[in-house]
C-alpha cells in the first residue's frame, strides 16, 4: 500500500471541517449607494432646472447659464474632494451623494451639447465652437483653482 504524498495531504482541506464563506449579495450591498446617488441627482437637477429659471437663456444666444452651471459645479466638486480626502473623515455615502448625486445632477454636460448642436444648426458655428472649447477648460480651470485653493486653506489652518 502506497502513502499518501505529504505535500498532497498538506495541500487539503477537508469542506467538512471549515464553513464556506458566506455569499455576498452585490445587489443589497450597492442598493444605498444606488438610493443615495439617485436622490442626489434628483436635487442637483432641481437646482440647475432652477438655475435655467431664473436665467434663461434666449434662443440663438451664447449659453452663459450651461456654462456658469458646469463650472460652479465643477468648482464645487474640486473643493469638495479635498475636503473629503485631506480634511475630513465621512460616511461611505457621502461621496456618492454629493460627488456623483448632487453635483453629478447640477453639472450639465448633456445640455451642454445639446447647446452646441442647436447653436451649430441655427447659423451661429462661431458661438457653437467657443461654447465646445470653453466649457471644458472651464470646467478644468474651476475645479483644478477650487482644489488648489481648498488645500492651500486647509494646510494653512492645519500645519
Amino acid at each position: 500500500m502506497s502513502t499518501p504524498n505529504s505535500s498532497t495531504a498538506q495541500n487539503e482541506v477537508d469542506p467538512d471541517l471549515f464553513d464556506p464563506p458566506p455569499r455576498r449579495n452585490r445587489y443589497a450591498e450597492q442598493a444605498p449607494i444606488v438610493a443615495i446617488v439617485a436622490v442626489g441627482g434628483a436635487i442637483g437637477a432641481c437646482a440647475r432646472y432652477g438655475a435655467g429659471l431664473i436665467w434663461p437663456t434666449t434662443p440663438g444666444a451664447f449659453p452663459v447659464t450651461t456654462l456658469g452651471i458646469n463650472a460652479l459645479g465643477c468648482a464645487i466638486m474640486g473643493a469638495f474632494m479635498v475636503l473629503i480626502t485631506e480634511i475630513w473623515t465621512t460616511h461611505r455615502l457621502v461621496r456618492p451623494f454629493v460627488g456623483t448625486g448632487i453635483l453629478g445632477g447640477f453639472t450639465t454636460f448633456s445640455t451642454y451639447a445639446t447647446d452646441v448642436t442647436d447653436l451649430i444648426n441655427d447659423g451661429h458655428a462661431a458661438a457653437g465652437i467657443l461654447l465646445l472649447s470653453a466649457t471644458p477648460l472651464a470646467a478644468l480651470a474651476a475645479v483644478w483653482t477650487a482644489a488648489a485653493f481648498t488645500h492651500c486653506l486647509a494646510t494653512r489652518r492645519n500645519p
